[in-house]
């Protein structure tokens, strides 16, 4: 249970030098208070005169890098990553992040490797290696969180893809596919289908089995997609059975495929912000793709479209009628959706191509129902359900 002196704390530390705590505050709790304050409290604002409170995180690289100790000092990752993201936005620290010492002091997430792959044209060379580290920490991290379970759910995914009328053991029936295709020989008196024909899993021989495109958009609001997706594309890569392109586009296309073996590098190679084009990224993947029905393209994109919106349409609808699995994503990240181009997004449902956002923990089961053609409207339907 809480006690009041509790509850006052916290109501203290919430509301700043606005809130009261009778039993006043311990050091730690001062501390605390103090990088709180510095962060959203900017200016004096009256009664109570401190210099110290209120005063914001100013301009200086060593005032800002003692911040960053105090809040990791004080307060979980979880919240550490909040506020960094938080001192971003309000106080504009992006540049100072340009200075190699800052580096040492950040907590790494997703969303500072955003950060810095924005400044990543405009870092001096000392800099850009101390957050290419940075960078390296996040990314070992996300593909340690991963790595398994994509390869366990795509390459079993594969295995199963395949169908065969003579399964080897009872394990690899279909049964949902065997009634279906058995339903003529129904025998109502015995309340009983009588399966003529099975139909189980084959087991698919070594070597490439199925493409996947990855086509990521770089605008400034799909930062931490592009970061995940290139952490993905590079375990997909890893599977000799996927042949795994990756392409980044804003008004340009870039394939970074080559650099797939190192997704830092695929990080590095990309530029976030600026216009979309995305008709012409679908083009250059068309022309990846060798075998359609064989193939998965994946667009991540907020789906505003600079080029020309009814050639976008139709690029997809041609993809559809080859036989590629066509998966968009608004989003690839915890964050949900961003905003998005909600009259495209309209037009692909029409076309039975849903898009939606993903969360990085769903993506290896999305693959998995992509590769073995479930319908994918029915997949986010239950992906909500659970």
């Amino acid at each position: 249970m809480t006690t009041v002196d509790e509850r006052e704390r916290r109501w203290r530390l919430v509301l700043g030098r606005e809130g009261h705590c009778p039993s006043g505050l311990s050091t730690g709790d001062q501390g605390m208070d103090a990088a709180l304050e510095s962060l959203y409290n900017r200016g004096d604002g009256g009664g109570g005169g401190s210099s110290r409170r209120g005063a914001g995180l100013g301009g200086s690289a060593p005032s800002v890098a003692r911040w960053l100790g105090d809040i990791r000092e004080y307060f979980p990752t979880s919240v550490v990553q909040v506020m960094q993201k938080d001192a971003m936005e309000r106080l504009g620290l992006h540049q100072l992040l340009l200075e190699p010492e800052m580096m040492e002091a950040v907590e790494p997430d997703v969303h500072l490797v955003g950060t810095l792959l924005s400044l990543n044209k405009v870092m001096p060379g000392q800099a850009r290696e101390s957050a290419r580290t940075v960078v390296r920490t996040v990314v070992e991290d996300l593909e340690r969180r991963v790595a398994q379970k994509t390869r366990s759910l795509v390459g079993g995914a594969i295995d199963r893809s395949a169908r065969t009328h003579r399964p080897r053991r009872a394990a690899d029936i279909d049964w949902n596919a065997t009634i279906r295709r058995n339903l003529a020989h129904y025998l109502p008196e015995h309340n009983t289908i009588v399966p003529q024909t099975l139909v189980g899993y084959g087991r698919r021989s070594r070597g490439v089995q199925k493409e996947v495109v990855l086509a990521i958009d770089q605008s400034g609001s799909m930062a931490s997609s592009v970061v995940y997706a290139s952490v993905f594309g590079a375990v997909l890569a890893s599977m000799k059975s996927l042949s795994t392109s990756l392409v980044v586009f804003d008004t340009a296309v870039v394939d970074l495929t080559e650099q797939l073996t190192d997704p830092v590098e695929v990080l590095f190679g990309t530029q976030l912000g600026g216009g979309t084009h995305i008709n012409k990224a679908i083009a250059y993947c068309q022309g990846l793709i060798t075998k359609p029905r064989d193939s998965i393209f994946v667009l991540i994109s907020d789906l505003y479209e600079g080029g020309v919106r009814e050639e976008m349409l139709k690029r997809v609808a041609q993809l559809k009628a080859q036989g590629t699995q066509v998966v968009v994503l608004l989003a690839l990240s915890d964050e949900g959706a961003p905003f998005y181009d909600r009259e495209n997004a309209a037009a692909l449902a029409e076309m039975d191509v849903p898009a939606f956002a993903c969360t990085p923990d769903l993506f290896p089961e999305l693959m998995a129902a992509a590769i073995q053609g479930q319908p994918l409207t029915a997949w986010v339907d239950r992906s909500k359900e659970g």
